[in-house]
């Protein structure tokens, strides 16, 4: 089976929810990510076979994005595309199913990625289809609806949301709010530290945002990145839920943005004069109780490390993505390591927590950040894993290129 190389891999940068990017929809950001890809790698766009396109909050302003936002950059109508969705598995699925294609034989060119504008995800009702004679219409806030629905409640129960399952896994591992909050200032640490060293400056692609009455603004630095944030800053946040340790400052945000990659076959790298950043070595899914989906990556890096026969003692980079402080170290906990042993191999430049977690586009930009600071290491394999809401954890193992 052929490998499966990634290719420049690139990612706008993330918006804050209701920010400098709210008024670009999904179906913008993805073409501009796109154009730029093509522009980076220098492939000819009647090479791409595919369009692979992950989407959490889709809607009908831009169905199947993966198709429409390929006609939006102006690659060619015969270029077709789709849209998957694992929640915030997303984007990593749409890098390894793109990845599938590859490796079979099926495609030699696949463009991989993800967006999510959470800014302009709409309300809706399910009741005006057929009219309503009397009485009240309910709205619902896509973006709660499908946290609370993200489980049959006849089988599981009702679960609040994504909050109440962090906290479940705090209260499972004992996670106090004093541990997730200097997680969550080191995550906004290391951010900031990466955006000064100008680590970003090779992935990242500005993005044009029009104005109203003036000249387009330059979005070109991730929005939601808090230098000044510390452990004690943010102790001083009241819980989100009575007594509970998830705040607003040691859980991930609500973003917008966009990111994508090129997979090409190995023995086509040659012919197209392309030079991959890494390649995919291996992939995990797994289900586990909705109610403590935090812990997710704990069965899928197992599945995967058992596929692999890797381990954490070979690994260069590990992601976790950072839905919250506390899952985040629950994750560890789960995995049967000590977090100050690989604490300068875990998420190295932030994440979820500082760098934003637009749903569909997380595991792109993930992947996008880890491949660039594994080449700058020269470092061998880096691991990603997602927490996936509705119970699932997903891994992959990335080889790189200058090992």
């Amino acid at each position: 089976m052929r490998r499966a190389a990634i290719v420049s891999p690139l990612r706008t940068p993330v918006g804050a929810f209701g920010g400098t990017l709210r008024a670009l929809p999904a179906e913008e950001l993805a073409a501009v990510v796109l154009k730029e890809l093509l522009n980076r790698s220098g492939v000819e766009p009647e090479r791409i076979e595919d369009m692979v396109f992950a989407q959490s909050y889709a809607n009908s302003e831009a169905p199947c994005i993966g198709r429409w936002a390929a006609l939006h950059a102006g690659l060619p109508i015969e270029v077709p595309g789709l849209q998957t969705d694992r929640r915030c598995g997303g984007g990593l699925q749409a890098v390894v199913t793109a990845a599938m294609m590859v490796q079979t034989g099926a495609a030699d060119v696949v463009v991989a990625g993800g967006v999510e504008s959470m800014s302009n995800i709409e309300h809706y009702t399910t009741t005006m289809r057929w009219g309503r004679r009397s009485g009240n219409v309910a709205l619902y806030d896509r973006l709660d609806r499908g946290r609370e629905r993200s489980q049959p409640e006849w089988r599981f129960g009702p679960i609040s949301g994504m909050i109440e399952t962090a906290e479940n896994v705090a209260s499972r591992y004992g996670i106090g709010r004093e541990e997730s909050d200097a997680f969550a200032a080191r995550s906004h640490e290391r951010a900031a530290a990466a955006w000064k060293s100008g680590k970003f400056a090779s992935e990242v692609v500005p993005v044009e945002v029009p104005q109203r009455k003036a000249d387009p603004v330059l979005f070109s630095q991730d929005e939601g990145v808090r230098a000044d944030s510390t452990a004690e800053s943010l102790s001083r946040l009241a819980p989100i839920m009575s007594g509970g340790t998830v705040t607003a400052g040691n859980a991930s945000q609500q973003n917008d943005a966009a990111a994508a990659c090129l997979i090409v076959a190995e023995d086509k790298l040659g012919e197209l004069d392309l030079e991959p950043l890494g390649f995919l070595r291996g992939w995990a899914a797994v289900g586990c109780d909705p109610a403590t989906m935090g812990l997710g990556p704990v069965p899928a890096v197992a599945k995967l490390f058992d596929r692999t026969s890797v381990s954490f003692d070979d690994l260069d980079l590990i992601e976790v993505n950072e839905a919250f402080a506390g899952q985040v170290l629950g994750v560890v906990k789960g995995w049967g390591v000590k977090e100050d042993e690989i604490a300068d191999r875990l998420n190295v430049n932030g994440s979820g927590i500082s760098l934003g977690h637009p749903i569909g586009a997380t595991g792109v930009r993930i992947l996008t950040t880890m491949l660039h600071e594994l080449d700058r290491r020269g470092g061998k394999f880096a691991l990603e894993t997602m927490c996936i809401g509705g119970g699932q954890g997903m891994a992959a193992l990335f080889e790189g290129v200058a090992a």
